[in-house]
């Protein structure tokens, strides 16, 4: 017969020593550990925004220098009459300039352009004032009615003569639209420089000196 092998004794781990936990602490581990990924994370999420912010900030600048520096030829008051056939424009009517983004009036319709230059905007030398297409309140586009010669806006229902001078309580706007730098040279050219924008003046209250009345009551069904 032959002898069984002898049973295989594994001996049984006791307690590490203490100088033993701390050599194997101190053991540099491979891979990445949990913390050490949630820190790069973190710093890759904020290095992101950080890129993200600069380059909104630098096409911010690029496009305000760009605008500052745009200048819209508009043309004469003949010219201006004839691209808008059908409206009032020789009354002082608002006439609409996509390219300025920006409406064109003649302050007094007595009269015609007059040569100059006005960086403020407010344009009575020259006789013709260019008010910027945004609303004072929230950047909507207030459409001029034909009925009454005022601005309506369609977003919270401000309104503005045909000057672009705001009525006290009617509607949230601050201020008047805002002003263009004009230019008319002697050939009766008339010239807006988007990026010099001057703010519009405080609201006026109904039957005020300043506010032009509108030519008949809640026209375009305001």
């Amino acid at each position: 017969m032959g002898t069984r092998p002898l049973p295989r004794i594994v001996p049984r781990a006791g307690p590490l020593e203490g100088h033993v936990l701390q050599r194997l602490r101190s053991r540099p581990t491979s891979g990445i550990s949990r913390r050490a990924l949630l820190r790069r994370s973190l710093g890759a999420a904020v290095g992101l925004t950080i890129v993200e912010g600069l380059g909104g900030t630098v096409g911010f600048l690029w496009s305000a220098s760009t605008a500052a520096s745009r200048r819209v030829r508009i043309g004469t008051l003949d010219e201006l009459i004839a691209l808008n056939a059908g409206l009032p424009i020789e009354d002082g009517f608002p006439a609409y300039v996509p390219d300025a983004r920006a409406f064109i009036l003649t302050i007094d319709p007595a009269r015609g352009w007059q040569p100059g230059a006005d960086p403020t905007g407010e344009g009575t030398a020259l006789n013709v004032r260019a008010l910027s297409q945004r609303c004072p309140h929230l950047g909507c586009r207030p459409n001029p009615c034909v009925e009454d010669f005022w601005f309506h806006c369609p977003c919270h229902q401000s309104r503005y003569d045909r000057l672009g001078i705001k009525a006290a309580g009617l509607g949230p706007a601050a201020r008047g639209m805002d002003r263009l730098a004009v230019e008319v040279d002697r050939n009766g050219v008339l010239t807006v420089e988007t990026g010099r924008i001057s703010l519009g003046p405080l609201p006026v209250a109904l039957g005020q000196p300043g506010l032009i009345p509108p030519r008949v009551e809640r026209g375009c069904g305001g």
